[in-house]
């Protein structure tokens, strides 16, 4: 699977978990230089407490458009660091 923004390849793996129609790839499929720590979080009910991340691609900035769990609730410890992109970015198989 591939996660794409305005043609870069932000993450790229065989190794994606599908929670709620959403891919969670592993941390080191996903390229550092297109994610920044955002500062918006967000507590789900179900997951625990997400923390966003930027995209940036050639300056543009896609706010808070991934996002990961550093330490979900144990009945979801399979996404534990993966993470999940929206906003825009394409996920291809």
């Amino acid at each position: 699977m591939r996660a794409i923004w305005r043609g870069a390849v932000l993450a790229d793996s065989d190794d994606t978990v599908v929670v709620e129609g959403n891919h969670y790839f592993p941390p080191e499929s996903v390229r550092d230089e297109h994610v920044r720590r955002a500062r918006r979080i967000y507590l789900c009910p179900k997951k625990g407490v997400a923390r966003y991340l930027d995209v940036v691609v050639d300056g543009e900035v896609n706010r808070a458009a991934a996002w990961t769990y550093r330490h979900p609730f144990p009945w979801f410890r399979r996404i534990r660091g993966r993470v999940a992109f929206w906003k825009g970015v394409e996920i291809r198989g």
